[in-house]
């Protein structure tokens, strides 16, 4: 089943020029969502917008984007004044540039969406485009304004689409050299080797499966146990670390070669 898209637009290079669509590439999904009630009535709480001086309820219409220029002095800027100064790019991903596919590191990334040709007369255009960056491992780089801020975005090719990805904007990716300081020296190459084996012991297929969320199933497991009028299981306690024999601090060789026994134990088991 096809999904809606929330953006239309064109997708171009050069003088090849094709209209897509786009949707977000993830979502929510069946995630439990609340509603805040008056215990009292069981009717649901309503948030109001106040005035924070005076307290006093705000109406929709009285509401107004500001920018405060210095303290006591602020200008308002309206909706219509906003879509104003919207860019060319509100409508148009045109691609300027190309990196390698590996030379943009994750934490660049953002937010995923999937674009797709908006009908079958630029379906050969979208299909040029796309197999041209996947034959030469590239990745296209352009601009685009989404949610009222113009953004660098990535293109990158995946099966029969393009996966658009909104970049982090410069200032918000901090230095990694302000947090790694790394201690100096080289790893004990016993523990290293030990460490290794453990990683390849533990190696595994991707799977969605992995990153599943387990509260959201013991909500479910809550809501159901209480829709049958019955008490929820209690959360059991968790068990406590064990402590090292004799209370002795173990080495990290010695630690690994019991992690890495007890993985092939369970393997054999």
């Amino acid at each position: 089943m096809a999904r809606r898209s929330f953006w239309k637009g064109h997708l171009k290079l050069s003088l090849v020029t094709c209209a897509v669509t786009m949707a977000p590439a993830t979502g929510e999904g069946e995630k439990i969502r609340f509603h805040t009630l008056n215990r009292v009535t069981g009717n649901r709480v309503e948030a109001r917008s106040v005035d924070a001086e005076t307290g006093r309820a705000v109406r929709e219409e009285d509401e107004v984007k500001g920018y405060e220029l210095e303290p006591g002095r602020t200008v308002f800027l309206d909706d219509d004044e906003l879509d104003a100064v919207a860019l060319e790019s509100t409508r148009t991903i045109d691609i300027d540039r190309f990196v390698p596919a590996d030379s943009v590191a994750s934490i660049w990334y953002d937010t995923p969406h999937f674009l797709a040709p908006a009908d079958k007369v630029g379906a050969e255009a979208f299909a040029v485009i796309r197999e041209a960056m996947a034959a030469s491992r590239m990745h296209g780089i352009a601009r685009l304004v989404l949610y009222r801020r113009e953004r660098a975005v990535m293109l990158e090719p995946r099966e029969r689409g393009i996966v658009l990805w909104t970049l982090h904007y410069g200032d918000e990716v901090r230095p990694a050299a302000d947090y790694f300081d790394a201690p100096s020296g080289q790893p004990d190459a016993a523990a290293l080797k030990l460490l290794t084996d453990l990683v390849a012991a533990r190696t595994r297929d991707w799977d969605p499966s992995m990153v599943r969320d387990p509260v959201q199933e013991n909500l479910r497991k809550l809501i159901a146990a209480r829709k049958r009028k019955r008490p929820a299981v209690a959360k059991p306690a968790e068990a406590p670390a064990p402590e090292p024999a004799g209370g002795k601090v173990i080495s990290i060789t010695e630690a690994l070669k019991r992690s890495l026994a007890d993985e092939k134990a369970a393997h054999r088991s």
